[in-house]
């Protein structure tokens, strides 16, 4: 397949103006496409098809403070580009006042190919998962319709919006909207590991990269499934609790004791440049993360059974094996994603 290339094709809407005149306003259909070696979308993307309008004003939204109650954190304050659109060095995501919140800022990439978002699931529409961070009070604390009201008094927003959506309302139903037409083009499909499994130029891996990846299909992947890297379900790995925070997990949001300590998989892409590791960000490196799944597991009621076989706790990976392994976890980065000029906010 050939690489990714973020199109636009024409697609005519007429949108009535007012009582007095129309006019025919062009929101042209951005062009999506499934890489072949992903799985299938998990997303329904026709209910709110990405247009060159929508794209352009979610991007807006996305790296603007003014989404936050007293306008200093955005979006893109938390997820950084350059870190795979994550908060790089950061245990915790920040907010306003520098405040803390409870869990590591998740990577922002191949979203409409998930069907539940944050490690505990609490979201399960692309459109509506970034109601969570608006209204958290320790991330952006706001309210979408104060968002609404703030975005009417500025007209190049006002005009964004009309060229968006046939209503041509600043609502907070076509904020969330654009919000989800931005993240689902946000798919992050070219790292070196695809262009080899394409058989794509580029595609090229060392013996040891080779080794990481037998080795990762042997001992990583019931967990990190399929080219997304991920299962998507909710599992117990065996971390201990963090004693300050006691983070059940899953269990928040099902009430289920079963799911007590159990977080999504994380997808493994880009995972080089995401650091640090974990839900709570307690492993600096990738070393420690191996280091850990080697001889660090412990053992709960809810730990998945994959990582008790026979009564042996963790995985077993000798010095050289974690090696390959990391190897092989370097070409997972992206470079064409984390440095693609679509997804730069332009002034």
């Amino acid at each position: 397949m050939k690489k990714i290339i973020l199109m636009l094709s024409p697609l005519l809407f007429l949108i009535s103006c007012d009582n007095k005149s129309d006019y025919e306003e062009v929101n042209a259909r951005m062009d999506f496409k499934v890489p072949s070696n992903f799985p299938a979308l998990a997303q329904e993307i026709d209910r709110n098809y990405p247009t060159e309008r929508g794209f352009e004003l979610g991007r807006k939204l996305f790296h603007d403070t003014r989404l936050s109650s007293d306008g200093t954190v955005s979006c893109a304050f938390c997820h950084e580009q350059a870190s795979a659109f994550t908060h790089h060095g950061h245990a915790f995501s920040h907010g306003i006042n520098n405040l803390e919140g409870v869990r590591n800022t998740p990577s922002i990439q191949n979203m409409a190919f998930q069907s539940q978002y944050f490690y505990d699931g609490a979201a399960v529409s692309i459109e509506m998962l970034s109601i969570a961070p608006i209204h958290n009070p320790v991330e952006m604390n706001e309210t979408l319709e104060n968002i609404a009201v703030k975005l009417k008094k500025d007209k190049s927003y006002v005009e964004l919006f009309s060229q968006a959506f046939e209503d041509q309302e600043v609502s907070s139903n076509n904020i969330l909207k654009a919000l989800g037409q931005f993240m689902t083009m946000m798919v992050s499909a070219n790292s070196r590991y695809d262009k080899y499994v394409r058989k794509e130029p580029g595609g090229n891996l060392s013996e040891q990269e080779k080794s990481g990846l037998e080795l990762f299909t042997q001992k990583c992947a019931s967990c990190h499934k399929t080219d997304m890297f991920t299962d998507s379900t909710f599992r117990n790995n065996g971390l201990p609790p963090n004693s300050k925070l006691n983070d059940l997990g899953r269990e928040t949001v099902t009430g289920f004791a079963s799911d007590r300590y159990k977080f999504k998989v994380p997808s493994l892409r880009n995972i080089a440049l995401t650091a640090p590791y974990m839900h709570d960000g307690r492993f600096g490196s990738l070393q420690s993360v191996l280091n850990f799944y080697a001889s660090g597991v412990k053992h709960s009621e809810t730990l998945d059974p994959l990582l008790n076989a026979n009564g042996v706790l963790g995985i077993s990976l000798s010095a050289d094996e974690k090696e390959a392994l990391i190897a092989f976890f370097q070409t997972l980065t992206d470079e064409e994603y984390i440095n693609n000029q679509l997804f730069y906010f332009k002034t």
